[in-house]
C-alpha cells in the first residue's frame, strides 16, 4: 500500500507540473511552518504552494516513517478551493488525484 500512497504523490506532483501549478524556486515553506507563521492551507501564499511545499514533502515524510494520519482530506480541500467561487477545469484532473490520495490514505490503516 506504501508504493501506491507514493505513486499517488508522484502522479499529483506530475500533474501539477503538467497544468503549470509548480513553482521552479519556491519560498522555504517548510521554515515559515516551523516558525507558526503557517498552520494550514489557508495560511500559505497559495493553495497550490502549500501542496507543493507543504503536504507533498510532509506526506511522503509520513509514508516513509509510517505515520499517516486515520484520514485526509485534501481532495476535498482542493474540491474547495477550486471549485468555491469559479471553477477551474484545469485542476479536475488534480482534484480527482488529491481524492484517490485521501481513499488511499483512508484505506491504508485496514
Amino acid at each position: 500500500m506504501t508504493s501506491a500512497l507514493r505513486a499517488k504523490l508522484d502522479e499529483i506532483e506530475a500533474e501539477m507540473k503538467r497544468i503549470g501549478f509548480w513553482q521552479e524556486n519556491p519560498p522555504d515553506l517548510q521554515a515559515a511552518l516551523a516558525r507558526g507563521e503557517i498552520t494550514s492551507f489557508l495560511d500559505a501564499p497559495s493553495f497550490e504552494l502549500w501542496l507543493q511545499c507543504i503536504f507533498l514533502p510532509n506526506a511522503r515524510s509520513a509514508i516513509d516513517t509510517n505515520s499517516l494520519p486515520d484520514d485526509s482530506q485534501v481532495g476535498l480541500m482542493a474540491m474547495r478551493q477550486y471549485d468555491y467561487h469559479s471553477s477551474m477545469p484545469e485542476a479536475r484532473p488534480l482534484v480527482n488525484l488529491l481524492h484517490e490520495f485521501d481513499d488511499l490514505v483512508k484505506h491504508h490503516r485496514k
